[in-house]
This record gives C-alpha cells, sequence and structure tokens, in this order.
C-alpha cells in the first residue's frame, strides 16, 4: 500500500472516529493534526535514510483538510519542508483555503441555529 492511498484510509477512519465523538469536530482536528505530525515525521526520516518518501501533494492534502498546524509543527520539530519551494507557496494557499472554508462553515452554521 503507498503512502496516498495509507492517507486516505486513514483520513476515512479519522472522519469516521470523529463523527462518532459528542464533538466531532474537535476530535477532526486532534486527530488529523496528529496524524500530518506523524506523516512530516515519517517523511523527514525517509529523506534522511533515501527510502521511499511521502509525496508533496499527500503532506498538502492533509494540511488542506485541517491538518497545517501538525504540518507547521512537524516542519519547525523535523526540520523539514522549512525551506523548499513551491511546497511553501502550495502549503501556504492550502492553509488560507482552509480557514476560510472553517470560517465560512462557521458562518453558515451560526445562521442557521441562530
Amino acid at each position: 500500500m503507498n503512502f496516498r492511498n495509507l492517507s486516505y484510509l486513514l483520513l476515512i477512519a479519522a472522519a469516521a472516529g470523529s463523527a462518532c465523538s459528542p464533538h466531532p469536530f474537535v476530535m477532526w482536528f486532534l486527530i488529523i493534526n496528529l496524524l500530518t505530525l506523524v506523516f512530516y515525521g515519517v517523511d523527514k526520516r525517509a529523506a534522511c535514510h533515501a527510502t521511499s518518501r511521502v509525496p508533496e501533494f499527500t503532506l498538502l492534502l492533509l494540511g488542506f483538510a485541517g491538518g497545517w498546524i501538525g504540518a507547521i509543527f512537524g516542519q519547525q520539530l523535523f526540520r523539514h519542508k522549512t525551506k523548499k519551494q513551491p511546497f511553501r507557496t502550495w502549503f501556504a494557499i492550502s492553509v488560507i483555503l482552509n480557514l476560510l472554508i472553517v470560517a465560512g462553515a462557521g458562518w453558515l452554521m451560526r445562521d442557521l441555529f441562530l
């Protein structure tokens, strides 16, 4: 199983696990950020040992799905993907898009329930 398929499987598992929680959005962000942090560590280890790497698309997808806080911690903790362009640009775009989506969803939910 490659990293992309594994990440999709873990995203589905995270969604299912958070849906069963009394606070699904909080659980989603906790799980996805932890998962993203782990993937950055796995990719850094693979880079150091010249083995199969986690695709950049997968790291960006995890960040876009809400794991960007874990990605920032992973970048700093493992000193990984901190200078590489255009990854940094795409990462910044994915963070901005995620924040816009979350803010828009919060605004819609507020209007629906108030």
